[in-house]
């Protein structure tokens, strides 16, 4: 989580605090704990791969879009844990990654990350995020999609995620490069519970 004592927030600094956000929504979600490499790879472009790639838009305080890539397997895997966390019996779930209900899941799940890392930043920064709605695609293995924003001076990352059953998916994340600096004493912003958080408190997951 971005720290707001910091006299100098920067780019991987945000992509950091978005990566915490990732793995505490999809560890909450799924019961399953998810952590991501200690690297940061700097890349070229943002690219949709097989076999689901996902991706969201956000503007204001800064702007920016953030891409999921899921292989087969872990968008198998982390579909069956929520839902079954959610109650759904194993007989009644999605075989095939291409179905419409493992999209759906998934791309429920990316609104969640990225409301808790908007959020998140919000306050920390006193700023304001607003994202779109995920945009979902179910891809061949032979096809890659390069998508770009426009952005006056992009940097881009990349980073590797790991399930608890070792399955791997990638975040990519472009935004325009940026230096968030302490002009004074700053209180971060109250934010509001995500429903996440909710449930957590109430314990209902």
């Amino acid at each position: 989580m971005l720290i707001a004592k910091q006299q100098v927030i920067t780019c991987d600094d945000i992509l950091l605090s978005l990566c915490d956000s990732v793995c505490d929504v999809l560890t909450t979600a799924t019961s399953d704990k998810i952590t991501y490499t200690p690297m940061i790879q700097k890349i070229n472009n943002t690219t949709l791969r097989p076999d689901i790639g996902t991706f969201v838009l956000f503007t204001g305080t800064f702007s920016g879009m953030v891409v999921l890539n899921f292989p087969k397997e872990t968008a198998m895997e982390l579909y069956s844990s929520y839902m079954k966390l959610m109650g759904l019996s194993e007989s009644d779930l999605a075989t095939n990654y291409t179905s419409e209900e493992v999209s759906n899941t998934l791309g429920e799940l990316m609104n969640q990350m990225v409301g808790n890392f908007t959020s998140k930043i919000s306050a920390t920064l006193n700023g304001r995020i607003n994202q779109s709605q995920p945009k979902m695609l179910s891809l061949p293995h032979q096809v890659e999609i390069s998508i770009n924003m426009t952005l006056d001076h992009p940097e881009v990352s990349r980073i590797t995620f790991f399930t608890a059953n070792s399955n791997v998916f990638y975040l990519e994340m472009a935004m325009d490069h940026t230096e968030f600096k302490l002009a004074r004493d700053l209180k971060p912003a109250e934010r509001a519970m995500t429903p996440e958080e909710i449930m957590a408190e109430a314990g209902l997951v």
